[in-house]
């Protein structure tokens, strides 16, 4: 989780002055907050988390424990694939994240019939990377994420309106989701090459090979 600083700085004879840091990880925001206690100018610290809700020290400390139980720093890659002239659609997700210290990815694809283009097989494909984010227990903390759609990715922040009625009911899907889940994103395009393992998934789908696997990831990788 990343969080903010926020507090007041005080001093006898000088007026008090409220700061806020920059967004850091929580144990970043911990040591500093320590150290600000140390000098005995800071009043009124509080942890702003990436939702907006503000914690005390002693509250954050907790939350802090807790959230490296569950999974975290969510990444999400996804790729949807048509097969030209036909109905079928492949979609693949890769998904990262953080749980007990650990590197964590999952790989899912599935395959959707009665699709009409490839921008409604790319839809599918982030729909239904909302649904595995749903099983592996991704709530209320904000979520990357990445792909190689322009039209996906741009009707989904706002940027680009969406007209088309079939597409607009799998964008209703998918923000009706992340709103249940708590989920806040930000999205990030990415070239097809750095999207290369959810197209690789979503191509096994259209061959009837489903994959759904969950691996920890080693150091540094």
């Amino acid at each position: 989780m990343k969080v903010t600083l926020k507090w007041v700085y005080t001093k006898s004879k000088l007026p008090n002055v409220a700061f806020t840091s920059e967004e850091m990880d929580g144990d970043s925001a911990i040591q500093i907050a320590g150290d600000l206690e140390k000098i005995g100018r800071a009043q009124e610290i509080l942890f702003i988390d990436e939702i907006g809700q503000e914690w005390t020290k002693k509250q954050f400390l907790k939350l802090n424990e807790k959230i490296k139980e569950e999974p975290h720093e969510f990444v999400i890659y996804f790729d949807g694939s048509h097969v030209p002239g036909g109905t079928a659609a492949g979609a693949g997700v890769v998904i990262y994240f953080e749980q007990n210290g650990k590197a964590v990815r999952a790989r899912y694809n599935e395959r959707f019939e009665l699709i009409e283009d490839n921008n409604e097989a790319e839809y599918c494909a982030l729909y239904a990377a909302c649904l595995r984010l749903e099983e592996l227990g991704a709530k209320h903390q904000r979520i990357v994420i990445k792909g190689d759609s322009q039209v996906v990715l741009n009707q989904l922040s706002g940027e680009w309106p969406c007209f088309d009625e079939a597409l607009n009911k799998w964008l209703d899907r998918i923000e009706n989701k992340l709103k249940e889940l708590g989920l806040e994103f930000e999205v990030h395009p990415v070239h097809r090459k750095a999207n290369e393992e959810a197209h690789r998934l979503a191509q096994q789908a259209l061959q009837g090979t489903m994959i759904n696997s969950l691996m920890e990831m080693p150091a540094g990788g």
